[in-house]
């Protein structure tokens, strides 16, 4: 009664008060305690909540505004929990294993470089995994790498930009599926045109890495490493270009433009009959691999580590942590608290460019403050969503923009769990690296450029404002 009457948008600082304790309590938890940012998240729902109450809003409005956070991204809980079932199936089929083994068969000393960022980049798009993909294949590399004479730094930029590119376009990624369930598109289309911006990366990436390799290139390596993942994978599984069949299938009809979940389950099912012929794999371990993923038993730790993974259930604790975000978000959209920061932010951001620019660079923020790659496409999807609709741009380009940012840059800052991460998986500390990681900095400056000139930035239409369109979600 008199709470409505009391209600009122909360001031700027009142929001910043919630956005900063979330910002201290995930810092704490990570670069302090070293401990997972679940609980930290909650925190700071708790204070959001709070802020919330005193700008008048009542409990009732508060829970609602969590709920409707959940429920936002229940489709890409959904897809996130196919893909985790799909990973276990390819593996335990041969389906990745047969990927990964023609991918090693394409390095050769005279072409290192490019060598590995291609091989890397087939590895992360049937992993959908960057630090999958660094902590196996990646750590081979290096090794091969230094037997070549190569810069570490160099090997290691390589290995990063090959992982993040198949990170970001992998239908199987998380942060590939949570970009767009977190704004509203679908997953197919945020591929599509997240292939204008990454492609052009992707390209200069290449370039760059064809020129470096004529000023080191040559010598002999010690394929020692390489040749026993391919051992490694032979010994396990029968290797046929016939397995080949899932991934194109579900390519093709990703093309075709068919929904992710029918298109993930059809690629599911041909890998697990292919598995059955090829590998005489029987309906349990079908079922088995499809919750708890695959286990590898080779004794080759390199072949092992990339090859123990998927399952439904290795996809719990990302389920769990969008959860606990959505809960943060939906309070600060509910309450207004978004909208008033966001409102300050645009003030200077009147035109495409500027906007695409702001997103991008508060994504980039977000990773040096939040210090975790899906806090920051959580928080910058939900802060931008309602200024891309409101200027009548596609959610799509807003997807595309936190993608190119958020996504790539976590592994560019030290203390992000992403830098971390690689500096102690690959041995090279992430400012060596950094300038070496074309990829990563080279996608946010494509982004940009593509949003100030206005190239593939395509307005909002009907289907996208239409409730009971096609669901829109991805994964996290």
């Amino acid at each position: 009664m008199a709470t409505k009457r009391e209600k009122r948008d909360p001031y700027v600082w009142e929001a910043l008060i919630s956005i900063l304790g979330l910002i201290i309590f995930i810092s704490l938890a990570i670069l302090r305690y070293e401990t997972d940012a679940h609980v930290p998240i909650l925190l700071g729902v708790f204070v959001a909540a709070i802020i919330g109450l005193r700008a008048g809003f009542s409990w009732k409005d508060i829970e609602t505004g969590m709920l409707n956070g959940i429920t936002n991204s229940l489709q890409a809980i959904v897809i996130l929990l196919i893909i985790g079932i799909l990973i276990g199936v390819w593996i335990l089929s041969g389906v990745v294993p047969t990927l990964l083994y023609y991918g090693l068969k394409i390095l050769h000393p005279s072409i290192f470089l490019p060598a590995t960022l291609i091989i890397c980049s087939i590895t992360s798009l049937a992993t959908g995994s960057s630090w999958g993909t660094a902590g196996t294949i990646g750590i081979a590399l290096i090794g091969v790498g230094e037997g070549l004479g190569f810069p570490l730094p160099l090997v290691a930029g390589a290995v990063l930009s090959g992982a993040y590119f198949g990170d970001k376009m992998s239908p199987l990624s998380d942060t590939t599926n949570m970009a767009p369930g977190m704004v509203g598109t679908d997953l197919y289309t945020h591929i599509k045109h997240m292939s204008y911006t990454t492609g052009l990366s992707y390209a200069i990436t290449l370039v760059i890495e064809i020129v470096l390799s004529f000023f080191y290139g040559g010598g002999q390596a010690n394929l020692e490493s390489v040749n026993q993942i391919l051992t490694g994978i032979d010994a396990q599984f029968s290797v046929n270009p016939m397995l080949l069949i899932p991934p194109a299938i579900v390519m093709v009809l990703a093309f075709k433009r068919i929904p992710a979940v029918p298109g993930i389950v059809i690629g599911i099912l041909t890998a697990g009959i292919l598995g059955a012929i090829f590998q005489g794999n029987d309906f349990g371990g079908l079922l088995s691999a499809a919750y708890g993923g695959y286990t590898s038993n080779t004794g080759v730790e390199a072949v092992d580590n990339l090859l123990t993974k998927g399952g439904l259930s290795s996809m719990m604790y990302t389920v769990s942590l969008v959860i606990c975000a959505m809960m943060f978000g939906g309070i600060m959209e509910k309450t207004n608290q978004l909208r008033v920061v966001v409102a300050v932010i645009l003030k200077k951001a009147q035109s495409t460019g500027s906007l695409i620019t702001a997103t991008i660079l508060t994504a980039i923020g977000s990773n040096l403050i939040l210090c975790d790659q899906y806090m920051s496409i959580v928080m910058t999807s939900k802060m931008y969503a309602q200024s891309y609709k409101d200027k009548g741009l596609h959610p799509k380009n807003l997807s595309r923009a936190v993608e190119d940012s958020a996504t790539v840059t976590a592994n560019l800052v030290p203390w992000n769990s992403g830098g971390a991460y690689m500096t102690a998986t690959l041995g090279v500390p992430t400012i060596a690296y950094l300038p070496f990681n074309f990829f990563c900095w080279i996608s946010p400056i494509v982004s940009m450029l593509y949003g100030w000139f206005n190239i593939t930035i395509d307005p909002l239409d009907e289907e996208v404002e239409t409730p009971d369109a096609e669901p829109e979600q991805g994964s996290a």
